[in-house]
C-alpha cells in the first residue's frame, strides 16, 4: 500500500467515525437523553383554564356585582328644637342642599334672650363677689387673729363662687353661639339628590319618638354595588368610567363610579364575593363601590353582573365559546394548530380553525378543533410529537427552550427541525467515495474536506498544512 493510499485510509476512518460520533449525537438529542421520545412528559393545561372570554373566566380588570336598590339617606332633625314647618311631602324630588324642614325660630329667640341672661346675671354676682371680698380683706386687717380665720374662710367661699361662674359663663357662651347659628339656619337640608319617602308628621314623630322624621332616596330605581379588595384597589376611584357586562346574555352597559366605600366590607357563609374560608389571615379586606349606568333598560333587581374599568377596550367583541392568547398558536404553513392531549395522553398536533382576533388583549376565537375539556401545552421548541402529557409541572421531564412559535412554521418535520443526514453523505448529498479519495492528490483531499466541514483555509495555512503532510508521509515511510 502506498503512502498516499495509507492516509486516505487513515482518512477515511476518521471520516466514518465522526459521522458516526455527530449521529449518535442528534440521535441522543432527539429521542431526549438516549430514552424514547414517548417517555418525555410535556405540562399541559386545562382549555377551560385558559380560556379568555369573558363569559367563562374573569380578568384580573374584572369585578363582581349585583343590582340593587338606590342608597337611601334618612333625615333627622334636633329633637331639641320645635319643628316649624315641614317643607316636603312623598314623592317630591329634591337636590342636594334643598331645604326639607325649618324650625321654630321665635322658640330659638327666646332660648338665646334666656342664655344671654344668665351670663348677665352670672356676670353681675361675678361683681358683687368681688366687691365682697375687697371689704373683707379690709376688715381682716384690724381684726383680732381668731377672728381673721373666719375672714379668710368666708373670702375663699367669695372666690370658690367666681370661679365657678367664670366656668358657667364660658359654656352658656357655646351654647349662645350655637343658637345663634340655629337661627340663620333654622333649616335642615337634604345631603344628597333624590326622592322624599316617609315622611312624618309632627303629631307622628311624637307618637312614635326617635328623631328619623323623613327619608331620601336616590334618584334612579337601581345602582350596582360591586366589590374590590386591598390588591386591586387601585384600579377603582371615583368619576372613573366601566363597562357593565350581563351574565344571563350579551348586554353590556356604559356608566360611572358614583362613589367608594373604603370601610371593609362583612362577608358570610352565602355571600357570593366570600371566598369560603374562616382563616381571617389568609383573605384580603373587601370594599364595596358603586355605579350608576347610563341605562337601565333590560337591568333587573339582584341580578348579578360583571364591572370591567373602561379602558377602551373594543366592546363590540363578543368573546363567547373558547378564546385563547396567540401565544398558544402554532403555525404549520397556512394552518394553524396547538399542541394537544390525545385520547393516548400523548402530544399531538392539534390543527384549530382560528375566528376573531382581539389585538389589544392578545388573543383570538377557537372556531373548532378544541373542546373546552382538551388539554393543551404551551409551545416550546422541544416539543415532539408522542411525548408524554401530563398535569404535574414536577414530572416535566423536557426542559424548556427560548419560546419561538414559529421557528416550525414552515419546518417540514414535526419538531421544527431540519432534516440531517448521518449516512455519511456530504451537504449536498453525494456519498464519499473510496475510490475518488485515492485517486486524489493530498491537496485536493484538504481542500474537499475543507469544503465538506465548512472551513476556510488561506493559503498560508494550506502551505503549512500540506509541510506537515508531507513530514507525516516520510515518518510513515521510515
Amino acid at each position: 500500500m502506498t503512502t498516499k493510499k495509507r492516509i486516505c485510509a487513515v482518512i477515511i476512518v476518521l471520516v466514518i467515525v465522526c459521522t458516526v460520533c455527530v449521529g449518535g449525537f442528534f440521535v441522543w438529542k432527539k429521542t431526549g437523553k438516549g430514552g424514547s421520545k414517548s417517555s418525555q412528559k410535556v405540562y399541559v393545561q386545562k382549555v377551560s383554564s385558559l380560556n379568555t372570554a369573558s363569559d367563562f373566566k374573569l380578568s384580573n380588570r374584572s369585578f363582581l356585582g349585583v343590582v340593587e336598590a338606590q342608597e337611601s339617606v334618612d333625615v333627622k332633625y334636633d329633637s331639641s328644637k320645635t319643628v316649624a314647618e315641614i317643607l316636603v311631602k312623598n314623592g317630591d324630588s329634591v337636590k342636594k342642599g334643598d331645604k326639607l324642614l325649618t324650625y321654630d325660630v321665635e322658640a330659638i329667640n327666646l332660648q338665646l334672650e334666656q342664655a344671654k341672661l344668665e351670663v348677665e346675671r352670672l356676670q353681675n354676682e361675678i361683681a358683687s363677689n368681688k366687691s365682697q371680698i375687697a371689704e373683707l380683706e379690709k376688715e381682716k386687717k384690724n381684726a383680732d387673729q381668731d377672728a381673721a380665720v373666719s375672714y379668710t374662710t368666708q373670702i375663699l367661699s367669695l372666690q370658690s363662687d367666681n370661679a365657678k361662674n367664670e366656668y358657667d359663663i364660658k359654656a352658656k357662651n357655646v351654647e349662645i353661639k350655637k343658637l345663634e347659628a340655629s337661627t340663620k339656619n333654622a333649616y335642615v337640608t337634604a345631603s344628597i339628590d333624590g326622592t322624599v319617602k316617609n315622611v312624618k308628621t309632627v303629631d307622628k314623630l311624637q307618637q312614635d319618638g326617635g328623631d328619623v322624621i323623613m327619608q331620601i332616596t336616590e334618584e334612579g330605581d337601581y345602582r350596582i354595588k360591586g366589590r374590590f379588595n386591598e390588591q386591586n384597589s387601585k384600579d377603582i376611584m371615583q368619576g372613573a368610567s366601566v363597562i357593565v357586562k350581563s351574565r344571563l346574555d350579551d348586554s353590556t352597559w356604559k356608566g360611572e363610579i358614583t362613589s367608594v366605600d373604603t370601610s371593609p366590607q362583612k362577608n358570610s357563609g352565602d355571600d357570593i364575593y366570600s371566598f369560603g374560608s374562616s382563616d381571617e389571615m389568609s383573605q384580603s379586606s373587601n370594599y364595596a363601590f358603586y355605579v350608576k349606568p347610563e341605562s337601565f333598560d333590560g337591568l333587573m333587581l339582584g341580578q348579578h353582573v360583571l364591572i370591567e374599568i373602561d379602558n377602551g377596550q373594543d366592546t363590540s367583541i363578543n368573546k363567547t365559546g373558547i378564546w385563547l392568547y396567540s401565544d398558544f398558536i402554532c403555525k404549520d404553513g397556512k394552518k394553524n394548530y396547538v399542541w394537544a392531549k390525545n385520547e393516548d395522553g400523548k402530544i399531538e398536533k392539534r390543527y384549530v380553525e382560528i375566528g376573531q382576533k382581539d389585538e389589544d388583549n392578545g388573543d383570538c376565537e377557537i372556531k373548532s378543533g378544541l373542546e373546552k375539556g382538551d388539554y393543551i401545552a404551551y409551545p416550546d421548541k422541544s416539543i415532539e410529537e408522542g411525548m408524554t402529557a401530563t398535569t404535574n409541572e414536577a414530572d416535566v421531564s423536557v426542559p424548556p427552550n427560548d419560546l419561538d412559535t414559529n421557528d416550525n412554521s414552515d419546518a417540514d418535520t414535526e419538531g421544527g427541525d431540519e432534516d440531517i443526514a448521518f449516512d455519511g453523505s456530504d451537504e449536498g448529498g453525494m456519498a464519499i467515495d473510496e475510490d475518488m479519495l485515492a485517486s486524489m492528490t493530498d491537496e485536493e483531499i484538504e481542500e474537499y474536506f475543507n469544503k465538506l466541514y465548512g472551513e476556510e483555509e488561506n493559503a498560508e495555512n494550506a502551505d503549512g498544512e500540506n509541510a506537515d503532510a508531507a513530514d507525516a508521509d516520510a515518518a510513515f515511510a521510515e
